[in-house]
């Protein structure tokens, strides 16, 4: 087994004001040659954005984009012609593939919204660029993770798809529930980040933003030490 602890103290930081940034890896202006990627898991970012401001159009190109708003509303518009409104508790994905622009706005003047912006590299270049967004039960549905995302080949992904083997779990526990994940396929990791509370995973303690890599394991085993502990679990390749 192998294990690469991040504390959320040791995140790279950028506040310009009107996004206030944690990056867990190397991004725009923060660079670790030690965390570029952990696999196919290339960029993990909690962002902050005040009320009425957000990121202008941009363009992506290969690359899978999941959003995940953690409170607020977060709007998208993009070249594929999507206007939407992304909200707690709602995921939504996005296949560069080819190239896109897009950009992202909180639709609120008076609050800021706070999401979780990740990247994963695709297992294939130059597809069609897509999109899709949906709302899960992984708040008020307790004591389980609900499966967010998963590989458009897998059959039993009850969530939305990438092109990746790359499977994204969130769960909302009570204090002292233990699960056992088991890894969805052989050569993957997981990525466990806290989202809210505390956890110990394999003997290692985890507080609020902080995040475990492991690698080289069939399954980890979780324990929530605080009720209303969230987790995020993201299970990809290790090669790629």
């Amino acid at each position: 087994m192998k294990t690469t602890l991040y504390r959320a103290s040791s995140r790279g930081h950028a506040n310009h004001g009107w996004l206030d940034s944690y990056h867990t890896f190397s991004f725009a202006n923060y660079y670790d040659p030690n965390r570029i990627n952990f696999g196919a898991l290339r960029v993990v970012n909690d962002d902050i954005v005040k009320g009425g401001e957000g990121f202008g159009t941009h363009p992506h190109d290969n690359m899978e984009i999941i959003s995940i708003p953690l409170y607020g509303d977060l709007e998208h518009k993009d070249s594929m012609g999507h206007t939407e409104v992304i909200r707690s508790g709602e995921v939504q994905v996005m296949s560069a593939g080819t190239g896109i622009t897009h950009s992202e706005y909180n639709s609120n003047k008076d609050k800021p919204v706070n999401f979780f912006q990740i990247w994963v590299f695709p297992d294939k270049n130059n597809v069609e660029p897509r999109y899709d967004q949906r709302a899960f039960d992984f708040i008020q549905n307790k004591n389980q993770l609900v499966q967010i995302v998963g590989p458009v080949d897998d059959k039993e992904n009850e969530g939305l798809w990438i092109h990746q083997s790359a499977w994204f779990n969130i769960g909302t526990f009570e204090k002292e529930t233990q699960v056992d994940y088991k890894l969805k396929k052989q050569g993957n990791g997981v990525f466990a980040m806290v989202v809210e509370g505390e956890f110990t995973i394999d003997g290692k303690k985890l507080y609020r933003r902080d995040a475990l890599g492991i690698s080289d394991i069939e399954s980890i085993k979780l324990t929530a030490d605080t009720d209303n502990a969230r987790i995020l679990l993201i299970d990809v390749p290790m090669v790629f």
